[in-house]
């Protein structure tokens, strides 16, 4: 299989930021490949267009399983096994932000938990204590708006996300409506 030069571009650019997603470049550019690819693809084709060998290959694609990110097929009288993703771009972006709350997240509030049930002994302790109580609402606030978020549809999301700036705007006029009275 031969990319073209920009499709080659996005997948080794999908390898960069897959150091900064959570998993490593390799896992990356197979992420972007297949997700660039029209069919599912064997492992061997995997290897060849990215130019890795079989076994990188085989290692990469056992981690997007676990990820939930690819999906195995078969073709009917065929006995190699295809791989694609494993939905559509807002269901992987989904997959990705569940995965890395669980990995960072999640074990992050735990240890928020257990540290703010310790009696503080002294002001700095204390102090201490204060921000990481802040850090941990913020993050508690942010695992639930995110959990909203990801009952959205595709589309509502979308829109959602297309008002951007629009929701500052009506939270500043909000502010300045109730505050007048």
């Amino acid at each position: 299989m031969s990319l073209s030069e920009n499709n080659f571009a996005f997948v080794m650019h999908c390898g960069e930021m897959g150091s900064r997603w959570g998993f490593n470049r390799t896992i990356g550019q197979m992420c972007g490949l297949l997700i660039l690819t029209k069919d599912p693809m064997t492992a061997n084709e995997i290897a060849e267009a990215l130019s890795i060998s079989r076994g990188n290959v085989s290692m990469g694609l056992k981690e997007l399983q676990s990820w939930q990110l690819i999906k195995v097929q078969h073709i009917p009288g065929d006995r190699k096994e295809y791989y694609a993703p494993a939905g559509d771009i807002w269901e992987l972006a989904n997959r990705v932000f569940e995965e890395r709350k669980k990995r960072e997240i999640e074990p992050t509030l735990s240890l928020l938990r257990n540290n703010l049930l310790d009696e503080a002994s002294d002001d700095d302790a204390r102090y201490a204590q204060k921000q990481m109580g802040e850090i941990h609402n913020l993050l508690e606030t942010v695992t639930k708006w995110s959990a909203e978020l990801q009952r959205l549809s595709p589309e509502q999301l979308h829109n959602l996300m297309k008002l951007g700036s629009g929701i500052g705007k009506v939270i500043d006029l909000k502010d300045k409506i109730f505050n007048k009275q």
